[in-house]
């Protein structure tokens, strides 16, 4: 996909740059063309006008060089049956056969002017009384320079699009980059979502299975199948839950967060069913929270929020380890910070621990029941809020820090 995304995106760029370039010389062509026909036509002019001699003209007026012009001319004259008399050249010999030619094909087309592609001649037919004067402009100048000019056109449009599809391709790798990245991460969701769901779908048809295999016994005898089957239903609920809050947030635009609440009371309000917990796990939790602690926020995901990160501490704080959990505020924002004892996370895992199914020891998480989905909500918590979330991990403890 990516690959036809990339040619799609270099064709549809040298495709644009290609009309632009042939619209921008067309018109430069064009242009050119029309300049050397005016040349060609005010040449013939002054020579119907002036028989081939430029007039006098006054001092501080319109200079003669104005009437001079490097478009060889030459003219012939006929009388009203198209009998050649005469000829003559401005800026150039002309043979007399050929003026004949000339003057009578200029004849036989009718027009007043005109083009004798054969010949290569521009004319101008005048009447004067019973004679007619027809003036000629050779065209080989005017067909070298356009040619040239198309020539030129070509080269460095030729040499433009070369440099074009380079830097398609450059500009391509770069864009495509977060698309890549983007793909990549989705297709390895779509995997670890099937994988994660597969786990306890498989647990629960074996265990309907040996249900079935048993029919006569009664519920109380098959009692542990019946709680397994529903533990690990349970587990699949909480996985599918977060992945539609994932999905939901993914294809939510932003919107404005709510009211202003008292973050103080939504911190104590998810830290105090873990208290509990904490106890059975034989985790010290010990807290910090500063008294008033307003933010402009949603209380249900920053309840969420606070939830997830306790969670994650108990989990990997260990027997006998401690939790930290603390809320003051810093300027105009509040900062949570929740720091547990235990394992550190290594460095080069710190920037990850916020992607989707992500887990530093993918055995050890599976063990705590994890399915490396709590900080990915997390993020996305803090994202809607417009607020930062990072980890740091060092000397025996791992602090995750939100600021909102």
């Amino acid at each position: 996909m990516i690959h036809k995304l990339r040619r799609k995106f270099v064709l549809i760029n040298m495709a644009l740059v290609t009309l632009v370039l042939v619209i921008v010389f067309a018109v430069l062509c064009f242009s050119s063309y029309q300049r050397l026909e005016k040349e060609s036509c005010d040449a013939m002019e002054r020579v119907l006008l002036f028989g081939g001699t430029p007039p006098k003209m006054e001092l501080g007026n319109r200079k003669p060089d104005d009437f001079l012009t490097r478009v060889p001319v030459f003219w012939a004259v006929t009388d009203g049956e198209g009998t050649f008399l005469a000829s003559g050249g401005d800026n150039v010999e002309v043979d007399e056969e050929i003026a004949r030619k000339a003057a009578k094909a200029a004849l036989d087309g009718g027009e007043d002017e005109g083009i004798l592609w054969g010949m290569r001649l521009r004319y101008m037919v005048q009447e004067n009384g019973s004679l007619k004067r027809i003036a000629f402009a050779d065209m080989e100048d005017e067909l070298e320079s356009l040619a040239s000019l198309i020539g030129t056109s070509l080269l460095v449009g030729l040499g433009g699009l070369a440099a074009f599809f380079f830097i398609s391709l450059f500009l391509s790798n770069l864009a495509l980059r977060p698309v890549q990245r983007a793909w990549e991460q989705q297709r390895q969701f779509v995997a670890d979502a099937s994988h994660e769901l597969k786990t306890p779908l498989t647990v629960i048809l074996a265990n309907t299975d040996i249900l079935m295999a048993h029919r006569e016994d009664t519920v109380e005898r098959q009692i542990k199948w019946v709680e397994n089957t529903k533990e690990e239903a349970r587990r699949m609920k909480t996985l599918v839950d977060d992945m539609l809050f994932l999905a939901k947030s993914d294809a939510k635009r932003p919107t404005e967060i709510g009211g202003t609440i008292s973050l103080s009371d939504t911190v104590w309000s998810a830290l105090l069913p873990f208290e509990s917990v904490a106890y059975e796990e034989g985790v010290e939790l010990m807290s910090d929270i500063g008294g008033r602690v307003m933010c402009a926020g949603d209380e249900n995901q920053l309840r969420q929020l606070t939830a997830i990160l306790l969670d994650n501490a108990l989990k990997y704080a260990g027997r006998g380890g401690k939790v930290w959990v603390s809320l003051r505020r810093d300027g105009e924002r509040a900062r949570l910070t929740v720091t547990n004892t235990g394992a550190e996370i290594a460095p080069e895992h710190l920037e990850h621990v916020f992607e989707r199914f992500y887990r530093e020891d993918s055995s050890r998480a599976r063990a705590k029941g994890g399915y490396g989905l709590g900080l990915a909500i997390a993020k996305r918590i803090v994202d809607n809020h417009r607020g930062r979330i990072w980890a740091e991990s060092g000397e025996g403890r791992t602090t995750f820090t939100v600021l909102v």
